[in-house]
């Protein structure tokens, strides 16, 4: 079977490298990269670390307003979709990639495969949320990550294309965690101590747009006792440069640059805490048992605030404060995204036409 994939944001190199090795042995893969992720720390570092292999095709769009970057997207991907003549076309998560690679697909009238399908924060102001939303409902095949997500595109009426396969960002996280507990040094290289320090994540455009939000927020990095350790997304770093929230940020958190998916693995399973508006670090921080805040009113991960292991502070001071010196999630933790084995079931999926 001819399979396209396409890709183009760190969670979905991450997401994509174990259903690419899942595919190897019976499938041909094409890999294609949009471009939305364009600086080497957030793209090639992932693909070296993850040996994936180089994408067939780079279509180099780079970062617009989410209208002009979708239909630059979808401009590009469509004649490599005619030319490649796929029998299926996969997208994964909620990013403009996604959206771009599902309504090509649909257009080209080739199977469309969504890989974490059924997900909902039910904020119509995240444009994630639209992604999600319209990929689901022109897609052929919905592989949901969780019951939940099941339940929630039942709700829709799309349970004949649903396939509850569990989360192959599990699969992804439990090679990562054995390979950076061996490889990575970055937790010395930091002069950090494991259990001593929070690990912050913000990158979300409702927080490094809003100066009011960014600066309640870096003021609960510097409330907290632990040292904050904040790797910058270029958008944070110029939006503290812009806000003239720099010198802030430098006092309430230890500024870092970003760094490859091994490295954070190995920095968010050291942390006594996480804080991040990233859906893809809540749920790997419950994958690696480390208590999360997150810094959005609402999540699409349900499963973990439910578990007790996750608390929604927003921008509030003074509840990101309490996750971060408060939060005591349950000694046990349930496995509402499967086994680790979703990469093997999707690609028995993709193989069942």
């Amino acid at each position: 079977m001819r399979i396209l994939t396409v890709v183009g944001a760190r969670p979905q190199f991450v997401k994509s490298f174990p259903l690419s090795a899942a595919l190897a042995a019976d499938h041909e893969e094409t890999l294609v990269h949009t471009g939305q992720h364009y600086d080497d720390e957030l793209s090639a570092v992932f693909f070296e670390e993850l040996d994936l292999a180089e994408p067939a095709y780079n279509l180099g769009v780079g970062s617009a307003p989410h209208a002009l970057q979708t239909a630059s997207m979808m401009r590009k991907l469509d004649p490599v979709v005619e030319a490649e003549e796929p029998d299926a076309l996969v997208v994964f998560g909620d990013t403009n990639s996604t959206l771009a690679g599902a309504l090509v697909g649909a257009k080209r009238d080739v199977r469309v495969v969504h890989v974490e399908a059924g997900l909902r924060s039910h904020n119509r102001d995240m444009p994630e949320e639209h992604n999600r939303v319209v990929t689901d409902h022109v897609a052929d095949v919905l592989c949901a990550p969780s019951s939940d997500a099941v339940q929630q595109l039942r709700r829709e009426g799309l349970d004949a294309w649903t396939v509850h396969t569990g989360d192959v960002m599990y699969d992804a996280i439990l090679w990562a965690r054995d390979v950076a507990t061996d490889e990575s040094d970055v937790v010395d290289r930091l002069d950090l101590a494991d259990g001593e320090y929070v690990l912050a994540t913000v990158h979300r455009e409702r927080n490094t747009a809003d100066p009011e939000r960014l600066r309640s927020i870096l003021a609960a990095f510097d409330a907290v006792p632990q040292d904050v350790v904040l790797p910058l997304h270029p958008r944070t770093e110029k939006s503290l440069r812009e806000n003239e929230l720099w010198t802030t940020a430098e006092d309430a958190a230890t500024l870092i640059d970003p760094v490859g998916y091994l490295d954070f693995v190995r920095l968010l399973e050291g942390a006594q805490r996480v804080a991040t508006d990233s859906g893809g670090v809540q749920k790997e921080a419950f994958f690696l048992e480390t208590p999360c805040v997150t810094l959005r009113e609402e999540t699409e991960w349900v499963e973990t605030v439910d578990a007790g292991w996750n608390h929604l502070a927003g921008a509030s001071m003074a509840d990101i404060r309490w996750g971060l010196t408060e939060l005591d999630p349950p000694t046990e933790r349930p496995e509402p995204y499967g086994n680790g084995d979703a990469a093997e079931r999707i690609a028995e999926v993709l193989a069942s036409g």
